[in-house]
């Protein structure tokens, strides 16, 4: 959800003790009081007066945990039954003060129940041996990414925007990703039933027969047959965007996402009241003439803000003690500009969900009314009607009239009662007020009434949750929207014709200038056009591209007045006071000429003031290799840290050629989506894979200013290998799922016996010389007679006791002697607790072996493999027959299952949610680039 304001852990902007993390009180320990809290809400009446003490008494409570099922259906279900079949009857069975004991249960209004909530006390919770097993399968599941994590009323805005088959999504505020994941896993929706229908037919022609798919596999075939994303063998061609103003929390943000292993995510570094313009390829023009320049449209933004956060007082328990109306106050310009940015990039009859974790009417009401009424009333915004969705789900009707309270505590009822204050005593206690934050008269929105009811409110007595505020916005048509700071009136509209010529229109008449042109023509043309502002530096109205290329400061710095928010998390997701540019979608209407849009390129881009002209040869833009960077090259200004550039593979690199040969990948398996992270542009460690739509993005914006943090999956990671021909890229586990469906049959090893599995997963490195490849079972003889290097591992379907209602797939690693299942230790544990209801040790034979070698050896037993951002193989040792051997799984340098268990801890009850976001967050440690 939007990170919270307020003073609640006392963080310092600048230097000095600013990185502490603030000393927290016991929750019980806290008075759940607040004079101003409470009066503000009961004056407000936001809930009817028969249910303020309910609504009072559920606030005082602590909050029940909840947690989701991840990754796409077909994997989810399964880890969800063994929760259903196994752990739940255990504690149903137990009796606690003569009645049973309530088990973790769906929500009941979250699709195909992968939402849970668990209310048992924490009392309960120690009490019982079933609850320590449950407790187990949640910190394994948790731990390898099948399980998140997550506040109920968080997983709600996800589910509203109806998000179907090849659409672009963009998450503007994402840290620390829960939401994210939901998204992606959306956009990712019927994709593994489609290609597998798609390979099916290709095997056909072939002559060769494919594993059979699994019960939801054969489900979601059918449903997708009827309006699936075909056009790229079944893959999808949707893309999801998550931005975070924060490096530190973009990088968490990756961490979070990382085991969903999406090909079709970028993960960029930007403020999202001034989030640039991407741009895409030209379209093709005639032979000769001149591209129009094209930017990316979404079809989906989620704008999930930074917020007060007063509807997380059960779990943040410092909103009782801390609350005071100036949080919301200092945080409504940033809201709207928020919301109004997000407007403005949607594609016409694109959505937008708008949501905090606050009550407060002027987060919520008011910030929509601002923005729809900037976007130029309901012709250009519509407010979409919700109450058919999640049925299940009980809510409120968003308010239409509203009261505001100013920093000293005063409420008002109007902008006049304000204005008449101000008029007769100067009165100050207002000065932060604005005509916005109130309820809106209908000539402020064209004469139309804003159907504000749409609006969806969740409080916390109506299912035992926190409170949370969401709205669905339809945008109908492209707008030319009154910029920020303008007012509804008169006077703010004959402003417009005044000002200077956009910087839409100067460019589209430097682009119209004849053939020919250089650089210093264009420069020249451009002083004719709009003259340089000279500034004394102390301009109250600076532009976007200088605001934009100012440094992310870790505060709000709305004004130096706002408020004291010194909020660790939120103290991160700095804000400015930005002029927004919009892209050029056709001419404007007669005074609107010099809206405010917002013109890419972003901060430090480079100018493109070349004619860009079409030719008939053109061929799709290819990165090249460029020379690494000098060591003084390596930081970006404001000390921001130097990301790698992503550098596209030519399709016939021979590395290419190699890995396609040697795993007899399918020809229709494209090979232009590969890419190094490099300044050489030379695949050294790993090989990524993205979309096609993300190959764009990222080749068209190179150089440009934007701030991409991530994109892709790892796909290839180099290893030494000890025989000539054998293959020196293997497949990483995140790309496996993609690529496996296209690895040919002489790389693919299958097994259907639930008792060879288990000896995979228990046995590391078992032999395959010798006679120790008769206790393999049936993939016994395969093995013994593949060819050194890495294969597939296809767990198939199969009847039986013995065998698996639903396929896995695994990376396996044959060396010389020996045969490794490439999965961490915690990947192991919870399929054996998972698959088998078992908890026993590893036996790892590879350190037996490392035993009688010389202890000098350079092998490193458990690091040698390190599965995720630092995944990387030892070079081994000098004995030849181990070399290779030495392939332990283990997390990236990362304790993972302890991060489990510390969520658990929240879960429990034990920790607060937020302490354990900072934890994790300073134990993320961004891997190496890949030089």
């Amino acid at each position: 959800m939007g990170r919270r304001g307020g003073k609640r852990f006392q963080r310092g902007r600048g230097g000095g003790k600013g990185g502490q993390r603030a000393e927290r009180a016991d929750y019980q320990e806290v008075p759940k009081q607040n004079e101003l809290y409470e009066k503000y809400y009961n004056d407000l009446e936001i809930v009817p007066r028969e249910e303020r003490s309910e609504f009072w008494a559920a606030l005082k409570r602590e909050l029940p945990n909840s947690f989701r099922f991840t990754g796409s259906k077909g994997h989810a279900i399964p880890v969800q039954q063994r929760l259903k079949n196994h752990y739940i009857p255990e504690i149903t069975s137990i009796q606690y003060e003569g009645r049973a004991v309530d088990p973790p249960a769906p929500l009941p209004w979250y699709p195909d129940e992968l939402g849970w909530q668990m209310t048992t006390p924490k009392a309960v919770v120690r009490r019982f041996g079933p609850f320590s097993s449950f407790q187990k399968f949640l910190v394994s599941e948790t731990s390898v990414g099948n399980i998140s994590r997550q506040e109920a009323v968080s997983m709600i805005p996800p589910l509203l925007m109806d998000i179907r088959p090849g659409m672009t999504v963009l998450d503007l505020c994402a840290a620390p990703g829960s939401k994210s994941a939901q998204l992606i896993e959306m956009v990712h929706g019927g994709e593994e039933a489609r290609t597998r229908k798609i390979l099916r037919e290709i095997k056909k022609e072939d002559g060769r027969e494919i594993s059979p798919d699994g019960n939801e596999i054969t489900l979601e075939i059918k449903a997708e047959e009827r309006s699936g994303d075909w056009s790229d063998d079944g893959r999808t061609t949707g893309l999801l965007i998550a931005n975070d103003i924060d490096y530190k929390r973009a990088h968490l943000l990756i961490h979070q996402m990382k085991r969903l292993n999406s090909p079709n995510l970028i993960v960029t570094n930007h403020d999202a009241t001034i989030y640039p313009s991407i741009k895409l390829p030209s379209d093709p023009t005639p032979h000769g003439a001149i591209a129009k320049g094209k930017y990316l449209k979404f079809d989906r933004i989620l704008a999930d803000v930074p917020c007060s956060g007063d509807g997380t007082c059960r779990k943040n328990v410092n909103v009782w003690r801390d609350w005071n109306p100036g949080n919301a106050i200092g945080l409504f310009p940033t809201q709207v500009r928020i919301l109004f940015r997000a407007i403005q990039m949607l594609k016409a009859g694109g959505r937008v969900v708008y949501s905090t974790c606050s009550m407060n009417p002027m987060e919520n009401e008011a910030v929509v009314a601002a923005a729809i009424a900037r976007c130029g009333g309901l012709d250009k915004v519509e407010l979409i009607d919700c109450s058919n969705s999640l049925p299940e789900l009980k809510r409120s009707h968003g308010l239409t009239s509203w009261k505001v309270m100013d920093k000293q505590g005063k409420v008002w009822t109007s902008w006049q009662e304000v204005e008449d204050a101000r008029t007769a005593n100067g009165d100050t206690g207002a000065s932060k007020l604005v005509e916005e934050m109130f309820p809106q008269p209908g000539e402020a929105t064209a004469g139309q009434k804003l159907p504000l009811e749409r609006c969806m409110r969740v409080y916390a007595h109506q299912q035992d949750t926190g409170s949370f505020f969401i709205t669905v916005l339809q945008k109908k048509t492209e707008l030319r929207a009154r910029g920020d700071g303008e007012a509804n009136s008169t006077k703010a509209q004959a402003s417009k014709s005044e000002s200077k010529s956009s910087i839409m229109a100067v460019v589209d008449e430097i682009e119209a200038r004849p053939n020919g042109s250089n650089a210093i023509e264009h420069i020249n043309a451009l002083d004719d056009i709009a003259p340089p502002h000279m500034s004394d530096g102390d301009d109250d109205n600076p532009s976007a591209t200088a605001r934009q290329n100012k440094e992310n400061a870790p505060s709000y710095a709305v004004s130096r007045e706002k408020r004291e928010l010194d909020d660790m998390a939120d103290a991160e997701m700095a804000t400015k006071r930005p002029r927004f540019r919009e892209e050029d979608d056709g001419p404007a209407p007669r005074g609107a000429e010099d809206r405010q849009v917002h013109y890419p390129p972003p901060p430090g881009a480079e100018l493109e003031l070349t004619s860009h002209i079409s030719r008939p040869d053109a061929t799709p833009k290819t990165s090249q290799a460029t020379p690494v960077p000098l060591a003084s090259q390596t930081k970006r200004r404001n000390n921001q840290t130097f990301e790698e550039p992503f550098k596209f593979l030519d399709p016939n690199h021979a590395d290419l050629d190699a890995i396609f040969a040697f795993y007899h990948i399918n020809p229709r398996f494209p090979r232009d989506r590969f890419m190094v992270r490099n300044a050489s542009g030379n695949p050294v460690k790993t090989i990524y894979y993205t979309s096609d739509l993300g190959r764009s993005i990222l080749t068209e914006n190179e150089g440009k200013g934007i701030k991409f943090v991530h994109c892709g999956v790892k796909m290839f990671v180099k290893q030494a290998v000890q025989r000539e021909g054998t293959c020196e890229w293997r497949i990483q586990t995140d790309g496996l799922p993609i690529l496996e469906a296209w690895v040919g049959e002489e790389r693919v090893v299958r097994l259907r016996s639930r008792k060879t599995l288990k000896y995979l997963l228990v046995e590391m490195f078992p032999k395959v010389g010798g006679t120790g490849w008769q206790d393999l079972g049936e993939i016994g003889e395969r093995v013994r007679d593949m060819d050194m290097g890495c294969c597939v591992l296809r767990v198939e379907t199969s009847e039986g006791e013995d065998g698996f209602s639903e396929r896995m797939v695994f990376p396996l690693w044959r060396s010389l002697s020996s045969l490794n299942l490439m999965l961490p230790k915690e990947d192991r544990k919870a399929m054996l607790l998972r698959l088998y209801n078992e908890d026993i040790p590893l036996e790892d034979h590879s350190k037996d072996r490392h035993k009688i070698h010389d202890s000098s050896s350079s092998i490193k037993g458990e690091d040698s493999l390190m599965i995720g951002d630092d995944e990387a193989l030892a070079d081994g040792g000098a004995d030849p027959s181990i070399q290779d051997e030495e392939i332990e799984a283990d997390a990236e340098g990362v304790d993972v299952e302890g991060q489990a268990a510390a969520e658990l801890d929240v879960a429990l009850g034990v920790k607060d949610e937020e302490e354990v976001d900072i934890e994790t967050e300073l134990d993320v440690v961004k891997g190496p680039a890949d030089v």
